[in-house]
Order: structure tokens, then sequence, then C-alpha cells
């Protein structure tokens, strides 16, 4: 009975940390198969087509999705890219269901899960041939969540976060600008610049926030009403 009952309190742990880590886990794998992606690119961009390896400031994340690399190479890269997107895709999902829970205010809650978990799917088929209009529909869906997490991010005391958020609001702000405006030499590197602080904003939300931060903008409601 005791060898039960330990095991039994061992499984608790361990689906609590995997339920407590699973954002920070579900990112690392996306990194780690985007990372070994990237280091076998064949080659090629759009400047020199006869480069070799993946260009930090040349290459667009979205050359990993292709058949070909840019050199006209097979490109070997291309299923750990579609596994790293994919997992990264479940981590925007996991991210904003776990931040909805924090949120106080039941149809906001269920807009940010809902929302986030669509925005999952279209993040996903990015690396389809439908990827321009992919990448808009995810990523108006992706900022517009954090637009309304932002919000109530301004009604606490979360003074670091109330700043940084804005920082990257206006970095994708940038990003768009300069997609519209066609300015591919600077494109590439504000795209991942892009990735890496929103990673980042999520990683900070995820653990450095909790549902007590927000708790008192119920309250107050519930007093003004």
């Amino acid at each position: 009975m005791a060898s039960i009952s330990f095991i039994h309190s061992l499984s608790t742990i361990q689906n609590s940390m995997f339920k407590k880590h699973s954002l920070l886990l579900a990112l690392t794998i996306s990194l780690i198969l985007l990372t070994i992606a990237i280091s076998i690119y064949p080659g090629g961009t759009y400047q020199d087509k006869n480069s070799i390896g993946f260009d930090w400031t040349e290459n667009y994340i979205s050359n990993l999705f292709e058949a070909r690399a840019l050199n006209g190479s097979h490109n070997s890269s291309r299923i750990w890219a579609y596994f790293g997107m994919l997992v990264y895709s479940i981590s925007c999902a996991i991210f904003f269901v776990n931040m909805s829970n924090k949120i106080p205010g039941k149809y906001i809650k269920r807009i940010i899960k809902f929302v986030g978990i669509l925005t999952m799917s279209f993040t996903f088929l990015i690396i389809t041939p439908l990827h321009d209009i992919m990448v808009i529909i995810s990523s108006f869906l992706f900022w517009n969540c954090i637009g309304v997490i932002t919000v109530f991010i301004f009604m606490t005391k979360l003074h670091f976060f109330k700043i940084y958020s804005i920082i990257c609001l206006l970095i994708f702000f940038s990003t768009g600008y300069i997609y519209t405006s066609s300015n591919w030499n600077l494109l590439p590197i504000v795209q991942k610049l892009n990735m890496i602080t929103s990673i980042l904003l999520m990683l900070g939300l995820e653990y450095f926030t909790k549902q007590e931060d927000f708790a008192h903008i119920k309250q107050k409601k519930a007093t003004q009403g």
C-alpha cells in the first residue's frame, strides 16, 4: 500500500510539473528543432543564390519550409522545420490557455482561450503554400490577443511588463510596416527579432505573473457594478 501511495504521489507531482512547465518544454523543443533545421539548411539567399548555409541577416524562417533551398539543393532542413513550427504553434495555444485562466472576466477568458487555440492552426499553416496569408491571419490573431492582455497588464502593478509589452507591440507593427514597404534587406532581421521578443514575452508572462495580479480588477468591477 505504501509503494502504491508513493507511486501515485510521484505521478501527481510529475503531472503537476509537466503542466507548470509545458510552455517552456514546448518552446524548448520547438527551438531545438528549428535550430537543427537552420544548421543543416543547404544555402542560398535572394541576394546570393550560391551562398552556403543559413544567413541570419538575409534568409527568412520560411526558407526552411521549401522543398528546395534557394541554391537549388534538396532542402533537408524541411522536415525539422515542419515539426519545429508545429510545436511552436502548440506553444502559442498553451500560452493563451494558461494566460486566459489568470485574466478576470468570463467573456474575455473565452475570447483569449478560443482565439489562442485558433491561432495555433493558422500558425502551423505558415509552412504551406498559403504562407503569406497565414502569416497575416496568425499575426493578427496573436497580437490582438497580446493587445487585450496588455490592456489588463496596465491595470496591474506589473510595471516591467507594461513597458515590455508595448516594446513587443511596437516591434510587431514595425515588422508589418517594413513588410508592406518591401524593405527586404531589413525584414529578415526584424522578423527574427519579432519572434525572439514574443517568445520572451510569453515566457515572462507565464512565469512572472499570476492570477492574483489581476484579481483586484474583478473586485473593482464588482464594486462599481
